[in-house]
């Protein structure tokens, strides 16, 4: 599989993980160190949390390969793609409000990527 597509796989999947621990965080009671058994509980239980970290885990998989392949100096900037794929996730998903500036950030980091890419 060429790099560049398991670059952006492990963006999706760390977008994937990004948004289950946003949903779980959601549905989070108050976490209290006074009653730190109950949120543990709390914590542990939650579905979103446990696939979340579970999608965390397969995107450092995948990324351990991609490292294997290219220079961490190319990799890691086109990794970026991942806060493009979130934000707009997240406006879509969870109703977050993307302002200009934001959308203004997203363009130059697909500006910085291309060029990044291209020198590779």
């Amino acid at each position: 599989m060429p790099t560049f597509a398991l670059i952006l796989i492990s963006s999706v999947i760390n977008t994937a993980a990004q948004l289950l621990l946003k949903a779980g965080a959601d549905r989070l009671k108050v976490l209290s160190w006074s009653h730190w058994y109950e949120s543990f509980i709390n914590l542990i239980s939650n579905p979103y949390l446990f696939l979340g970290l579970c999608c965390y885990v397969v995107s450092v998989g995948v990324w351990i390969i991609v490292l294997s392949r290219v220079p961490v100096s190319v990799a890691h900037p086109i990794s970026s793609l991942a806060y493009i794929t979130t934000a707009i996730s997240a406006a879509i998903i969870f109703n977050e409000y993307l302002s200009l500036t934001r959308i203004m950030g997203i363009f130059v980091i697909i500006f910085g990527v291309y060029l990044i890419a291209r020198t590779n």
